[in-house]
């Protein structure tokens, strides 16, 4: 057996066969999925044969673009299980974007849920590589046109037998985040750096590193934990949590869609231990809808809240522990480039247990720009050591950028961030290298947004900045010199940019101003701008 993400999962299927692996939700109904460990694993077997019998194999993609559900979790296994890559699509993408994506990643089958027919249908026609079709059904209609095999069908006729190749720790994992130039980047792992990197191979509280990959089983708990992971599958974030406690024989509930009343409701029903979360974006309304007067959980089976991949502020984590005094919380930093950079934990109650204690990754480090260590309270750049990932996909000039070798030959992934490592050992991150605008979690580029504002007729020149929001912990916001006697709307540049981009990326706020400030070089003048911007 080796560090590969089905040997694993099928490692906790042999150990823990009866209990429940995965419990899915929808936020508009009371319908739920409910999947053992055997289960889970016999229908991901039968969808990984129908892959085969398609010519689907070692190596090839295969796209899942559907909201969090149980195929998800089955696609994922199934093509994990054959040998091929799974490609995680945005679902809230618009054709441009979807185009884009499926273009770079050149998958040879696509599984995806009916409601996204439509834009399946409008990019099919520039993907000549894309051979096979599967539909998840989910009663919204539209897939008929497309040759598409419903998902059950597939899934039935395949064999439910576990007879496939012998894996490798070397198989490829893919997982597309933002990038760096504001388009979405594939970042190719080997499984095995990627299980050590984001898939709790190191333990981030203490630094262990699992020896031999039976040891994961031997972290599970008697009695098994229930995760609540509330982002979607298409974020790594969600994706890491989920198999962190599958691989543990833990259980994880999966909800469609963010709704803190339907939170709220599952961690009652479903005895939820530890929930997941992404910063304030969904912390601030999961609080503030327990702080509403006609709301009543027995909220008792929780002891946990996770948070990763954007701003936990500190007002939001205390009105957690006001409300639950002895609850334990975590905000963890890292990235989809970097694995997991360390962790800040905070405990409530009183006692020796009672406050926060912050640990950086063991392979974790702060380095100068020719990858040299730096000394505690020396701001420089994070970088990770070790178990790195192979590439981005299809962009050898970006790949050379932040995966690099110093001249000692010790390999590291330099993703961007500024940080500084302070005189206990702690790492501190200062912010993002780049001008990335961190909404609620999402990755928004402003290269890629102002691109699209000048392609409004009204424009004649403009930049595109972060501003502190106290729920999404940053809003876009858009600086626009206008043409000579045109006149500009927020309304009308919104929509606009809905016709090009996700709704995540479209600006809250516009201001009008005379002239954008440049640098000689061109560059835009960032203090002018931020200053501007400042709520």
């Amino acid at each position: 057996m080796e560090f590969n993400l089905a040997d694993l999962f099928e490692q906790a299927v042999d150990h823990f066969p009866g209990r429940e692996a995965i419990t899915c939700a929808r936020a508009d109904g009371p319908a739920v999925q409910r999947r053992t460990f055997a289960e889970l694993d016999e229908r991901a077997n039968r969808l990984a044969h129908h892959l085969l019998e398609s010519g689907v194999g070692a190596g090839d993609r295969v796209g899942v673009y559907a909201l969090n559900r149980a195929e998800w979790v089955e696609s994922l296994l199934a093509i994990c299980k054959i040998r091929a890559v799974c490609v995680n699509v945005n679902y809230r993408y618009v054709a441009d974007e979807l185009s884009y994506l499926l273009t770079m990643a050149e998958p040879v089958a696509m599984i995806f849920q009916e409601r996204y027919a439509p834009q399946v249908a409008a990019v099919l026609p520039g993907l000549p590589g894309l051979r096979r079709l599967l539909v998840i059904e989910d009663g919204t209609g539209g897939a008929e046109a497309l040759p598409a095999v419903p998902f059950e069908k597939a899934m039935a006729s395949g064999s439910p037998e576990r007879d496939f190749a012998a894996r490798s720790g070397d198989d490829h994992y893919l997982l597309f985040t933002g990038g760096t130039t504001g388009l979405p980047k594939g970042v190719v792992w080997r499984q095995e750096d990627v299980f050590f990197a984001l898939g709790g191979g190191i333990d981030v509280t203490n630094g262990h590193r699992m020896a031999t990959p039976e040891e994961i089983v031997t972290t599970a708990y008697d009695n098994q934990l229930t995760f609540f992971p509330i982002a979607p599958l298409m974020h790594g974030a969600t994706q890491w949590g989920l198999m962190q406690q599958l691989f543990r024989g833990n259980r994880a509930v999966l909800l469609d869609r963010f709704d803190p009343r339907r939170v709220w409701g599952l961690t009652e029903s479903e005895k939820v231990n530890l929930v997941m979360i992404t910063g304030d974006a969904m912390g601030r309304p999961l609080i503030e809808s327990l702080d509403a007067e006609d709301t009543d959980y027995d909220l008792s089976s929780l002891f946990g809240l996770v948070s990763s991949a954007a701003l936990f502020s500190a007002p939001v984590k205390q009105r957690f522990l006001d409300r639950f005094p002895h609850l334990y919380l975590s905000d963890a930093i890292g990235s989809s480039e970097g694995g997991a950079g360390g962790v800040s934990q905070y405990r409530g109650g009183s006692g020796d247990q009672a406050g926060v204690t912050t640990t950086a990754i063991s392979d974790s480090e702060v380095l100068d720009d020719d990858l040299n260590p730096l000394p505690a309270g020396v701001v420089g750049r994070l970088a990770r050591r070790g178990n790195v990932p192979l590439r981005y996909l299809g962009d050898p000039v970006k790949s050379a950028e932040v995966f690099r070798t110093a001249p000692d030959g010790t390999r590291y992934a330099v993703p961007g961030d500024w940080a500084v490592r302070e005189e206990d050992g702690r790492i501190t991150l200062l912010g993002r290298g780049s001008s990335c605008i961190n909404s609620g979690g999402e990755k928004i580029f402003p290269e890629e947004v102002e691109s699209v504002i000048k392609g409004h007729p009204a424009v004649y020149d403009t930049v595109v900045v972060g501003a502190a929001d106290e729920r999404w912990g940053e809003t876009v916001v858009a600086l626009v010199q206008p043409r000579p006697e045109a006149e500009l709307t927020l309304q009308q540049l919104q929509a606009h940019c809905r016709e090009h981009l996700a709704g995540y990326k479209v600006p809250r706020r516009l201001h009008l101003v005379p002239e954008v400030h440049r640098t000689p070089t061109g560059k835009p003048d960032m203090r002018w701008a931020q200053g501007l911007a400042a709520p």
